[in-house]
């Protein structure tokens, strides 16, 4: 069975506010969760290693997480997708782009990104060409 599945990035999965967390927090709503593979819960944090296949062919492993230690004497419950940090930096993804994942009946991931509505290219003040790349600005001549 195929299945899509994406998020809209906030300022802290883009990494903007500059903290730390441990991954894309995923929500327990059965439809989401059936994209990903069954996580044992009889165990302290289970965890399957996950291979996407982006547009270029490259491959990116991440991790997808049950941090369960609620129920081990802990304080946490949820289900994370970690180790993307360096996929949404090197893809310049910020605050609003999205982050699509799909799996397909062979049971193959991949993952590619809708960019927000914001324009790349502007001009500053000067009338100088500003690009974004990435979660900061950079000023470029052209």
């Amino acid at each position: 069975m195929e299945l899509t599945i994406s998020k809209v990035l906030s300022a802290n999965d883009s990494g903007e506010t500059g903290g730390h967390q441990a991954g894309l927090l995923i929500p327990k709503k059965k439809r989401i969760l059936s994209f990903f593979p069954v996580l044992d819960a009889s165990k302290l944090n289970p965890r399957a290693h996950l291979h996407f296949e982006d547009a270029t062919g490259r491959f990116w492993e991440f991790a997808f997480i049950y941090y369960n230690n609620g129920f081990f004497g802990g304080t946490r419950n949820e289900y994370r997708l970690t180790r993307m940090t360096r996929y949404i930096r090197e893809s310049g993804l910020a605050t609003g782009d999205e982050v699509v994942m799909h799996r397909d009946s062979g049971g193959n991931y991949s993952i590619s990104y809708r960019r927000s509505n914001e324009q790349p290219v502007s001009m500053n003040e000067a009338g100088e060409t500003v690009i974004r790349l990435g979660a900061g600005w950079k000023v470029v001549n052209i």
